[in-house]
């Protein structure tokens, strides 16, 4: 009898949660009935940062955003049939109608400076809901006034967007390294009036304010200890690529000189339509992947897919992503 007993109160408390849950789940039900909502998944749930060790360097990836658009073809393979760019993408299980780009700046702890190549959109992106480099910062347990050097691959919007915030510097403790020839392409009044003249104006407003801070270097500069620029022009006039060496390992900090896995490194010669200088840009693109793939070296290109670092491995006339999985980790 008092195991009767026992069940019975067991029921009726379990019943009486029901009742008080059953309220609940018809409202939820009912607002969604209404406003269409559901439980489905959002297509952005990435993480926010990635952080993996280099030798004795600490890096932090940041993902600044993402951006979608349509119409691949417009910006990829200019040079080539809508049709062939388009079946590219579909061999290699993407759509063919759609293009997603990410942004990644990243933060690199040397123990004795922290360094930040490139600073994403800021302000000026978030209400695309880009800009997200300082809320990544602070994910991974960094403030924007720890940053000590702040290193610049060129001078495009997405890259210089968050130096300034509030009309005031963002990582007011640090100090500045940027490619000579790419500040003196795009501050010079010549571009008034030309096609560059928004990217003029964006430097005027982001760069300009920081130059009495800033070191202007060239090909083969050290940045800062076990860092080294090299030239790696035709995205833009001076872009740069970075070689960061710690304790015998070594990464490439590739920027733009490829900016998607498959249309840019499957088919380097391919002609993208935010390369200044086309024929250059792939030359670049040629000059800087054949040495990653002979060294087998690491790389960290800011539009590929996040956490935007991997390998590449010649492939089909062009290289291959070989995204990383464990093997900074181990």
């Amino acid at each position: 009898m008092a195991i009767s007993t026992q069940m019975t109160r067991r029921t009726l408390f379990a019943a009486s949660l029901g009742l008080l849950a059953a309220p609940a789940i018809l409202r939820e039900k009912a607002e969604a009935a209404v406003t269409g909502a559901s439980r489905r998944m959002d297509i952005t749930p990435l993480p926010e940062i990635n952080q993996f060790k280099l030798g004795s360097y600490k890096f932090t990836v940041v993902r600044d955003g993402i951006n979608i658009s349509e119409k691949p073809f417009e910006t990829y393979g200019t040079n080539q049939d809508p049709e062939t760019v388009q079946a590219l993408l579909t061999a290699n299980f993407l759509p063919a109608d759609k293009l997603l780009n990410g942004y990644a700046p990243v933060l690199i702890d040397t123990g004795s400076d922290l360094i930040l190549v490139d600073t994403g959109f800021g302000a000026g992106g978030r209400a695309r809901g880009l800009g997200k480099l300082t809320e990544g910062l602070k994910v991974a347990g960094y403030s924007p006034e720890d940053v000590t050097l702040v290193a610049l691959t060129h001078l495009h919007g997405d890259h210089i967007g968050g130096l300034m915030e509030e009309g005031a510097p963002a990582f007011k403790n640090a100090r500045y390294v940027i490619g000579e020839a790419e500040y003196d392409f795009w501050s010079n009044t010549a571009r008034e009036g030309t096609p560059a003249e928004g990217g003029h104006k964006a430097v005027l407003a982001n760069v300009a304010p920081l130059v009495e801070k800033a070191t202007f270097i060239r090909d083969g500069a050290s940045v800062a200890p076990g860092m080294t620029a090299m030239l790696a022009a035709g995205h833009s006039p001076g872009h740069m690529v970075f070689h960061v060496e710690s304790e015998g390992k070594r990464l490439v900090l590739t920027g733009d000189t490829a900016n998607h896995y498959i249309l840019s490194l499957l088919r380097p010669d391919w002609e993208v339509r935010f390369d200044m200088d086309k024929a250059q840009a792939a030359a670049a693109r040629r000059k800087v992947f054949d040495m990653i793939a002979a060294d087998k070296i690491a790389f960290l290109g800011y539009h590929m897919p996040f956490p935007a670092v991997g390998f590449a491995e010649r492939q089909d006339g062009g290289y291959r992503f070989v995204p990383k999985t464990y093997q900074f980790d181990i």
